[in-house]
């Protein structure tokens, strides 16, 4: 009895060698198989030249986010059945560079995320900070843990118009990571933060066309985490216009 099998239309790129293109590949067709099962078994039993990333295949680490038949998504977490029969096309995350085959350069992701300081700043680092713990009531959890769930996969710029068009917007995750840090109640770097997220690259880049939330694994809604942020930059703006002898420091 012939085997079952689906077809692979891989992007290829090797600029030590020759010019993008796609190459071809016939893979066998597990029900149990993800996209990702299918690209280990070309680079096992096929070609051992292709090039891509991954390592957890369980969802967590975001390393295998590509280009499946146009939307980002997670290979770890796209099943063949879903696309059977084919072909199934895999291409790098739409807004980044291409370093080779399906590898994409995150150097530019790093940086902004760097800038938006995604972790909790103290104000003075004092015996208190280094000896005491700083508890939170299950409300003050729940302000910001739903945007603590992101494993910078990306999917969420390679879905953002807004990326694609600007250089140096922020994007959907660092906005997101920032925002979370905000409300976070044993952070004290809300201010530093927001002079990067209030500038024009930052928030109100943002159209609110909501595509980094749809394609995010892990819900963490990026989209909604902007629009608070700007319903806090627009408070922030008429109080400080309003009462300018407060200190907000």
């Amino acid at each position: 009895m012939k085997e079952t099998t689906i077809q692979l239309d891989i992007y290829r790129y090797r600029p030590d060698w020759d010019a993008p293109g796609y190459q071809t590949y016939e893979v066998p067709y597990r029900d149990d198989w993800v996209v990702l099962d299918a690209l280990n078994y070309v680079k096992e039993k096929i070609d051992g030249s292709l090039s891509y990333r991954w390592s957890c295949r369980m969802g967590v680490c975001g390393s295998c986010g590509m280009q499946v038949n146009g939307e980002p998504t997670l290979t770890c977490a796209t099943f063949l059945t879903d696309l059977y029969p084919g072909p199934v096309k895999v291409e790098p995350l739409n807004n980044f560079p291409v370093e080779r085959d399906l590898v994409v350069d995150l150097t530019s992701f790093l940086e902004k995320l760097d800038h938006v300081s995604p972790y909790i700043v103290r104000k003075e680092d004092d015996e208190n900070d280094l000896t005491s713990e700083y508890s939170q009531t299950p409300a003050e959890l729940e302000r910001y843990k739903q945007f603590s769930m992101c494993i910078n996969c990306m999917l969420c710029y390679a879905a953002c118009p807004v990326v694609g068009r600007v250089d140096e917007f922020l994007g959907p995750a660092a906005l997101a990571l920032a925002q979370r840090y905000n409300l976070d109640s044993r952070d004290q770097g809300k201010n530093q933060r927001q002079d990067v997220m209030f500038q024009n690259e930052g928030i109100w880049e943002c159209t609110f066309v909501g595509e980094c939330s749809t394609v995010c694994p892990k819900h963490v809604d990026p989209a909604g985490a902007i629009q608070q942020a700007k319903l806090e930059g627009a408070v922030d703006y008429y109080k400080r216009l309003l009462t300018p002898w407060v200190d907000r420091s």
